[in-house]
């Protein structure tokens, strides 16, 4: 059960010791990786197949595209827990915009490269800055960056503002490495993979701050699915496998399927243990919890924690204001 505490939190928010939050956002394993990589992989040949192969033009798919993003995006803040298909479904609504986002920004609009644009090192480098920002603000709201144990509403949506950038971020440094560079897609999605193996290593053998590689990662994913992207849909004689947008974004969209569907049985058998109520680190002040809390008996990290969670022994929201 939960009660009230007064004092300084104020009135009416829950006693922490009895509640906590169920988790809305997954672990980073490895399977985390992989699913990210087809959704943002999905995302490249998806914007292709409606933009080009089908031709229902730049200003159409992108607008498409923001509708779906905002309303997976709002049953996502909206939802009590972690829900796999919708989860995904916003990283690769992120994957969606952000491609037409770089796109516009890059070569301006239309199908191909405009004089109005700000090419493709100008908007690598243009949203690298605005990530920045987004990280300073972050930081000085008191959310935790521990993007496994974010349990308030406010850190959730920095979340996904900063997945939002970062995968427009990564659309422009793929393109710039890919064509500017001239490397092409092939040789690009080499450097970006051996970029990523030293990253992976870096976790292991190094103390490089864990989240600081969890997001130099989680960008350069991008442009390696959008390499891997155009070496499953480009003609034989471009180097590609010659699947074309209709079938690579098809055979896409099925590997995506089946991975959030084991995620879920994954999920549905192991639940997700919740996490404390959130605190501000700056103020050490109760906050909105982004997720539905849960009553236990026990610690977070004992065993039935998970089965509170499982469950689902929800005694409220609670959304007050921070």
């Amino acid at each position: 059960m939960s009660s009230s505490v007064s004092g300084a939190a104020g009135p009416n928010f829950p006693d922490r010791s009895a509640g906590y939050v169920m988790r809305k956002l997954p672990y980073i394993t490895l399977l985390f990786w992989i699913v990210k990589i087809v959704a943002v992989t999905l995302g490249e040949t998806a914007g292709d197949l409606f933009g080009i192969t089908i031709g229902v033009g730049y200003v159409a798919t992108a607008l498409i595209f923001l509708a779906f993003f905002l309303i997976v995006l709002t049953l996502q803040i909206r939802a009590q827990r972690f829900r796999p298909a919708l989860f995904w479904a916003v990283v690769l609504g992120t994957s969606l915009v952000g491609t037409e986002v770089s796109d516009f920004l890059d070569r301006g609009p239309g199908d191909s490269s405009a004089p109005n644009g700000v090419g493709y090192g100008w908007g690598a480098l243009i949203l690298a800055t605005l990530l920045a920002i987004i990280f300073v603000v972050w930081w000085r709201t008191g959310q935790t960056y521990d993007v496994e144990n974010i349990a308030s509403r406010k850190g959730e949506i920095l979340y996904w503002i900063a997945i939002l950038v970062s995968n427009t971020l990564g659309t422009a440094s793929g393109d710039w490495l890919s064509d500017d560079t001239g490397l092409g897609f092939r040789n690009a999605f080499l450097v970006i993979a051996g970029i990523l193996l030293v990253i992976v290593a870096a976790h292991y053998l190094t103390n490089i701050n864990t989240m600081l590689l969890f997001w130099l990662a989680f960008i350069l994913t991008r442009p390696l699915g959008a390499a891997g992207g155009d070496s499953l849909i480009k003609p034989v004689d471009e180097g590609g496998l010659g699947w074309g947008t209709l079938w690579g974004s098809v055979a896409l969209f099925a590997l995506l399927v089946v991975l959030v569907a084991c995620q879920a049985v994954q999920v549905g058998r192991t639940p997700l243990k919740p996490l404390p109520y959130p605190i501000n680190r700056r103020t050490g002040e109760p906050q909105q919890p982004s997720g539905g809390v849960v009553a236990s008996t026990t610690e977070p990290g004992a065993g039935d924690v998970g089965a509170a969670s499982a469950s689902d022994r929800r005694v409220g929201s609670r959304e007050q204001k921070d």
